[in-house]
Formats: C-alpha cells, structure tokens, sequence
C-alpha cells in the first residue's frame, strides 16, 4: 500500500514543510481544479505522467499555463520524436499509486515510484507558491518551490528543474539536454504491459498503446484470411466479418471506440483542456487512416470473392 493524503500531510509537518491545505470535491481536471482554489493566490500546476516504449516513467510537473510539447520532449530526452506518451491509466495504481486525477511530485514518496523520473517546470521557482494534490484530488496544497525541494530531499530526491517550452536542437554535435534525466532502469509490470504490434503479415494491426482493458478490443487481420480470385481452386470463403456489411461496420466501430478511449486521458485532459476534441479528433484521423483503408480493400477484395465464386458456380442461362 502507498502513502495515504494523510500520511503524507503527517510527514509534511514532521519536515517542518509550510503549506496551505484547501479541501474541495474530487476534481478531474485543472479547469475544475481553479473553481475551487485558482483564485488563492498560488498557482496552478498539470501533472503529466509519461512513459517511453521501453516502460520506463516520468512524472512532469508544470505550471497550469506551460506548452509541454511531448515530441520536443522526447527528442530532448534523447528518446526521439515519439519517445515517450501518456501512462496508461493501470499505471497509476500500480507504480505511483494514486487513482485517476491524482498525478503529483508527491507520488515519488512511495516506494513503487523510485524509478520514475519526475521533471518539473522552472516557472515554479518564479512563484510564491504552486499548488498540488497531496495524493488525492479532494485536497489541494499551496508551497513554495524551497519548501516542495525539502520534501523531494528528504525522500532522496535531487530536484531537476527544467526550461519545458525550450527547443533546443538536438544533433550530432548537441546532445540531448535531458538525456540524463532519463530513468536509469525500466519497470517490470507484465500485467498490464502493452503487447507491441503483430510483426507478421498483418494486414490491419492491432490498435496499439494505451487501450484500456475494459475497452473494446481490436480484431488483427492476417493476410491468410484474405481472399483472392487466385484463390478460386483451394476452394476458400471469405471470412465472415468481412462478407457481412454489418460485422465490418462494427470492426470499424470497434477500432475506434477502443482509439478513443486510449486517447481520452487524464493527462491529456489536463494538458489540452478546451481543446481535447481537436487534440483527440487529430490523433484518431491520422491512427486510424491506414487501418480503415485497409479494412476498406479487404472488404472490396472480399466482395469481388464472392461475386466470383457466384459466377463460377451458377452460369447464367442462355436465351
């Protein structure tokens, strides 16, 4: 079991760590969040929390108002463009266990989160204080970033404070400038590790990364289930979900389903805010057009199957 709010709290005294608490009702995300304590005087900060592809984790921290760029990121962390994403949402509970909404510097108090690099915004330090959840979103505390730093020391934690809208160009002759706040080891959780797509002939891979396990999972497509005139002596039929215009519209409606909900995170809530739908809208067009024409040439190479096997089986009669 990780630290509970109040735990924490308890350890914040016992440091001598000055802090304002402000009680309110489970908030999901910063917008929510500013009804209740954005007009405090402290600042508000979004909490990302990332993985890479070779699941090792990042906690980003930054001012409510900071771009955070994920691909700029990735290139500055050495990891390239697509280096790192958002943490599926088993992740929380398992490595900084915190539920949905809770994402903090505070989580690297828990044992489970020792790996996990934590990045934070070097606007805190220009604030007289931020504000965060201490472990639970029905809490929100105001520090300062001296006082946030003391904490992060007493539990081991050097604090890294990061210029997050920077571009740096990153070459051969300039490295990454974050390079070396990559986690030094990845996190072993065969649970919920996500499978890596198919890499064999494949015609429509399966949707990848941050499907939940309660969402509709997507069907993979060999090419052996593909028919084709050529294949008229073998004596083969077309598959079923491809023969029946109704099982392919629910294929089509499973694949997006399940890329929707993997998109619609509390992470990316909180970074995009007002402009989820646009966000969401973009990553499902471009994750989704390959497959869909794809599924779109089988389903018109399964027709012309079937209208072949109809002919050559039942000639039409002669006048």
């Amino acid at each position: 079991m990780g630290y509970t709010k109040e735990q924490l709290l308890s350890r914040l005294q016992e440091l001598r760590v000055d802090f304002t608490k402000y009680e309110h009702p489970a908030v999901l995300t910063v917008e929510a969040q500013a009804k209740y304590v954005g007009d405090v005087g402290s600042a508000l900060s979004k909490n990302l929390f990332l993985k890479d592809k070779k699941q090792r984790f990042y906690i980003v921290s930054a001012l409510a108002n900071t771009t955070v760029d994920l691909k700029v990121l990735s290139q500055r962390l050495g990891l390239g463009k697509g280096g790192v994403r958002m943490a599926p949402e088993e992740a929380l509970g398992e490595i900084l266990q915190v539920p949905l909404g809770c994402v903090t510097p505070f989580a690297v108090i828990n044992e489970s989160a020792r790996h996990v690099s934590l990045l934070l915004d070097q606007g805190f330090k220009s604030q007289k204080s931020c504000i965060f959840h201490p472990l639970s979103n029905d809490t929100s505390i105001a520090l300062s970033a001296n006082n946030l730093d003391n904490f992060l020391k007493s539990v081991g934690r050097d604090p890294s404070y990061v210029d997050l809208e920077a571009n740096p160009k990153v070459g051969k002759d300039q490295p990454p400038d974050l390079a070396a706040l990559v986690p030094s080891d990845s996190i072993d959780l065969p649970e919920i590790s996500e499978k890596a797509p198919s890499s064999d002939s494949s015609v429509v891979k399966k949707i990848s990364a941050d499907i939940k396990p309660n969402a509709v999972k997507a069907k993979a497509v060999k090419t052996t289930d593909i028919i084709k005139p050529k294949d008229k002596a073998a004596g083969l039929q077309p598959p079923a979900s491809f023969s029946d215009p109704g099982q392919f519209v629910e294929e089509i409606l499973d694949k997006t389903s399940s890329l929707l909900l993997s998109e619609i995170t509390e992470e990316s809530i909180n970074q995009h805010g007002g402009n989820l739908g646009v966000f969401v809208s973009d990553n499902v067009r471009k994750r989704l057009s390959s497959e869909l024409k794809n599924l779109a040439i089988i389903f018109k190479n399964t027709a012309y199957t079937e209208g072949f096997h109809a002919g050559t089986h039942r000639q039409p009669r002669r006048q």
